[in-house]
């Protein structure tokens, strides 16, 4: 690994972001062409899957690539594809000297081959680099390729003592406004919102991203329930049903019920946790029964990855320990 790998790795996993909800069925994949410890090209998966991130940093890059250095956050595909070129292939003939990739393709038509085709045409591949970090940036694609269903978040807006609601129902609102839109982020990052059927039949929420500039990236909508869901919604009669969802990246924002439901079920991946400064009291509790039997079985299921403030609330991010 040379000196600055680090650095360039890093840029190309930022970039990922962009795409993440917006190019399933790929993953989002970010990428950078350095040459001369500069940036020449730089490129993430479009929206729909294509262009891929390879193909739009070489197309921005243009002949300026011969010699280069690609930074992937993931293998470079090695399949053929009626939706487009080979990314492997794609490097070969731009003529980079050396690709750095982040994450291995668990796909099986790609799994090792995307390494092996750049290293049989000559170029130096250093693979690994930020690795964990990538995996987590591709959380939904690494999930469904390897769990063989979409990665879980679990949303939750509460008091200081663990309410989602008065005891009437009123919940408008918990949090204050810095954390509404941040919680439309989230939306906008997914490719499926979930609710439960009580939540529909009380609020007939939208589930729509309300934020200025992304209010096309409003994901599908689904519904844990026993009875039909409305025109345009899927309908889940079980958690474990999100195993046959064609998509990544399901966010579950209640209610109690619903969240319950799939906490007993071990299907949450991450917690999102906003909390407000404030006490309720007797209010409509976040959670239902989960299934615990022993304290004990409540500790070290769960580890914090990040908290941070959003005007007067706090957001904090946990991830499920799987061991």
């Amino acid at each position: 690994m040379e000196s600055n790998d680090l650095r360039w790795m890093q840029v190309a996993l930022n970039l990922s972001q962009r795409a993440r909800g917006r190019s399933f069925p790929n993953p989002n994949v970010g990428c950078v062409i350095v040459c001369n410890a500069r940036i020449i090209g730089r490129g993430w998966t479009q929206s729909g899957g294509r262009p891929h991130a390879e193909a739009q940093a070489l197309a921005q890059a243009a002949e300026s690539a011969r010699g280069s250095t690609a930074f992937v956050t993931l293998e470079p595909c090695a399949h053929a594809s009626s939706r487009g070129p080979m990314c492997a292939d794609l490097l070969i003939a731009a003529g980079v000297s050396r690709v750095v990739v982040a994450a291995g393709d668990p796909d099986p038509r790609t799994n090792g081959m995307g390494i092996a085709r750049l290293r049989a045409a000559g170029i130096e591949v250093t693979d690994g680099v930020l690795a964990a970090q990538a995996r987590a940036a591709m959380a939904g694609y690494f999930c469904a390729r390897t769990q063989h269903r979409p990665f879980i978040t679990l949303k939750l807006a509460t008091s200081l003592d663990g309410c989602i609601a008065l005891a009437s129902g009123e919940s408008k609102w918990i949090t204050g406004p810095e954390a509404r839109a941040h919680a439309h982020v989230e939306r906008a990052r997914s490719t499926m919102i979930l609710v439960g059927g009580g939540t529909l039949r009380a609020d007939a929420p939208m589930l729509d991203v309300r934020l200025p500039g992304l209010a096309d990236c409003s994901p599908a909508r689904a519904v844990l329930t026993r009875s039909s869901a409305p025109e345009g919604w899927t309908r889940l009669g079980k958690p474990h049903d999100v195993a046959h969802l064609a998509t990544h990246d399901v966010l579950v924002e209640g209610g109690a019920g619903a969240a319950a439901a799939f906490l007993a079920a071990d299907l949450v991946d991450r917690l999102l946790l906003y909390r407000a400064p404030i006490l309720i009291g007797g209010g409509r509790a976040a959670l239902g029964d989960i299934g615990l039997t022993a304290l004990a079985d409540a500790h070290g299921r769960w580890t914090l990855a990040s908290s941070r403030r959003l005007g007067k609330d706090v957001a904090e991010d946990y991830l499920r320990n799987r061991g």
